[in-house]
């Protein structure tokens, strides 16, 4: 029985964080993470309050800096931040900035007060950062002064300092370094400002980043502006080749989430265009990236797939007792950057990564139906190439559908007098750890490694007739080969499909994996290795993870049999065959190429081949897979002019391996 602890919960135990506290001791609270994702957000709240300023026209140029000592800096041409006396709070401004959660100048967005729309809306971002900070450094020049602050572990040191400043710019500049106390990663790599400052750049036209990243005494300058934002960015990924031209949506709404909820304003805007080669949706709200999407997305996928059903049934384009399309469908051809605005949010979290808001959802969705309604009727050439495309999507996505069921149903399920494999030999162990399937060419050599084998661990597979060259065949070629579906079937762990168009397909589980061991065992001459060779190459086209977990071995098999008087010896090479008969010296001995594995007495077979003590195992490592890909790629795949080149130049060091007879 547990022994029973001291009670000592009392009126006394319960405490409250306060000041810096609330922030250093519960990160995630506010961040999301108290890692890096915590650490990156933190930066971003920064850089928000300069785009916010940006974006209602005070100032075009914003400026952030990585240093090498892990500090950063954010720069813009904004206003500057207010830091006088407030009436109303009785409180200077920096004081409720800096050090209060809840205290900004974007509680009124719905009035006009001081932001039409904004990033900001809790008050968190600033005193949040300020608070988990090593130190903090703020420059704000505004009304003819220039204010300095000076913060560290949260908590000001110096108060406010102020001198004249006799130039007209005005912005703030804050520099400050996230204290490794608060978050155990703060290393925020150049790539993820990068990212975020593409991004931004992207959905507030007009505005330059700019990207300083320090590295020794220079600094790496990346410059990000799109004059008319998301417009020029779909343009960018579509590049020349679109299916359909770039088309522009835009409007301003004014709705309410519920009947007794009051009006705010919506403001949208989207870019949308069709490709047959690549694809790309992104949402963004008051320039926050919606990486999980939410309103948005839900009214993308609601009015996409209704205007373009509709088009289709227009047009009859689907086939007596065809279902309809699916968002899916609509996806793998649209590139689409949604950006909207609004004076009243309801994000998921304080990290902004989705939005709730159902006004605006049923805003967004009878915008775009109503926009791709007129776009369709004004452009009818592209409106028939889009139809036919998503109608491509569809039944290429029902077509691998089919198909992945038709694999799962072969390759799956258990092995047994109902579902038998022609010429397959089982082993009677059931554990997985110690059992092994060889992979063997034709009958005869079935026969003998049969009589050869240890029936106890040791299971046989025989290839009837040639396999496919997988690097050349398509999945349906390859799926209806009898060899090939025998072979995964006895592996048991399903396939890998890396291909887009046939993502479906894959329905691989190294957990379903009946072996220990993949041996494959060919002949040593030519044919074998042609042969080992080609399944080599299905196993790296359709199970590749088997290859990187060290499940696939080859079993060598040797060249030369030589026989003395009281012994006889396996050559593998022309090295090891040498160096048998300098040991064998003057005594007789007869010395012949081995025979076929079919031609072998099982004790042979056993010894060379099949013995775990005694034979020879080469492991297909993990780490040659990518060089062993570009080998099967030049020797086995499509690129003739390669394969040409690749024997013109190496073809000499194989003259002495050629089999002319």
């Amino acid at each position: 029985m547990p022994r029973k602890k001291v009670n000592n919960y009392n009126d006394d135990s319960i405490s409250a964080l306060n000041g810096a506290d609330r922030v250093r001791k519960r990160p995630a609270v506010i961040f999301g993470s108290d890692g890096i994702e915590g650490c990156q957000h933190s930066v971003f709240e920064i850089v928000s309050n300069s785009i916010d300023e940006a974006r209602e026209g005070y100032g075009k140029l914003i400026q952030v800096t990585r240093y090498s000592d892990g500090s950063y800096e954010v720069e813009d041409h904004g206003r500057g931040i207010p830091v006088g006396y407030n009436k109303a709070e009785d409180k200077m401004n920096w004081e409720l900035l800096f050090c209060e959660m809840y205290a900004g100048g974007k509680y009124n967005n719905d009035d006009g007060e001081n932001y039409e729309f904004s990033l900001g809306l809790n008050g968190l971002g600033l005193c949040s950062t300020q608070y988990a900070s090593e130190f903090m450094d703020v420059e704000i020049k505004r009304d003819g002064y220039k204010y300095t602050l000076h913060f560290e572990h949260g908590e000001n040191i110096g108060g406010l300092k102020k001198e004249p400043y006799p130039r007209k710019d005005t912005g703030t500049k804050i520099h400050w370094k996230p204290d490794i106390e608060v978050f155990t990663d703060i290393d925020v790599s150049a790539d993820y400002f990068l990212d975020i400052m593409k991004r931004q750049a992207i959905v507030n036209a007009g505005v330059q980043f700019v990207f300083r990243n320090q590295n020794g005494r220079k600094y790496d300058v990346t410059e990000f502006n799109y004059i008319n934002g998301i417009e020029d960015h779909v343009k960018e990924v579509v590049g020349e080749d679109g299916l359909s031209s770039v088309q522009y949506f835009e409007t301003e709404k004014k709705v309410r989430d519920r009947a007794d909820k009051p009006e705010y304003k919506c403001k949208i805007s989207v870019a949308v265009a069709f490709s047959n080669k690549v694809a790309q949706t992104e949402y963004y709200h008051n320039s926050s990236w919606l990486e999980y999407g939410g309103a948005p997305e839900k009214a993308v996928k609601n009015a996409f797939v209704y205007s373009i059903d509709n088009l289709l049934k227009k047009n009859n384009k689907y086939n007596k007792t065809e279902s309809k399309i699916n968002f899916n469908d609509v996806e793998d051809c649209l590139v689409l950057c949604m950006s909207s605005f609004s004076n009243v949010t309801s994000y998921e979290n304080q990290t902004k990564k989705a939005i709730t808001n159902k006004g605006i959802q049923e805003a967004m969705t009878e915008f775009l139906r109503h926009s791709l309604e007129i776009y369709f009727i004004e452009n009818p050439i592209e409106a028939e190439k889009i139809a036919t495309q998503v109608l491509i999507n569809k039944r290429s996505r029902e077509d691998a559908e089919k198909t992945r069921l038709n694999i799962k149903k072969k390759l799956t399920g258990n092995i047994d007098i109902t579902n038998r494999i022609a010429k397959f030999v089982d082993c009677r162990s059931k554990d997985v750890n110690e059992r092994e399937v060889f992979i063997v060419e034709g009958d005869s050599a079935l026969g003998a490694c049969k009589q050869a084998r240890d029936p106890d661990f040791q299971a046989i597979i025989p290839l009837r007739g040639k396999i496919l060259n997988c690097l050349k065949a398509d999945y349906d070629k390859i799926f209806k080969s009898d060899i090939i579906t025998d072979l995964l079937k006895v592996l048991g762990c399903g396939v890998e499909v890396k291909a887009k168009s046939n993502k479906n397909l894959s329905n691989f589980d190294i957990n379903n994996l009946r072996w220990n061991k993949v041996i494959i065992c060919t002949d040593a001459d030519v044919d074998g290795i042609h042969i080992r060779t080609l399944v080599l190459t299905m196993l790296y086209r359709l199970t590749p993870t088997l290859i990187k977990e060290g499940k696939v071995y080859i079993a060598e098999s040797p060249l030369y049999e030589i026989t003395t008087k009281d012994k006889v010896y396996f050559a593998y090479d022309e090295v090891e065959k040498d160096r048998y008969l300098n040991e064998i010296g003057n005594q007789k001995f007869t010395i012949q190429r081995s025979k076929g594995l079919g031609e072998n007495e099982p004790e042979m077979m056993s010894f060379t081949t099949m013995n775990p003590a005694t034979r020879r195992l080469i492991k297909v490592m993990p780490d040659s897979v990518e060089q062993t890909a570009a080998i099967f790629d030049t020797l086995l795949g499509d690129n003739l002019q390669g394969r040409k080149d690749f024997i013109v130049d190496h073809g000499a060091e194989y003259i002495d391996q050629l089999d002319v007879s």
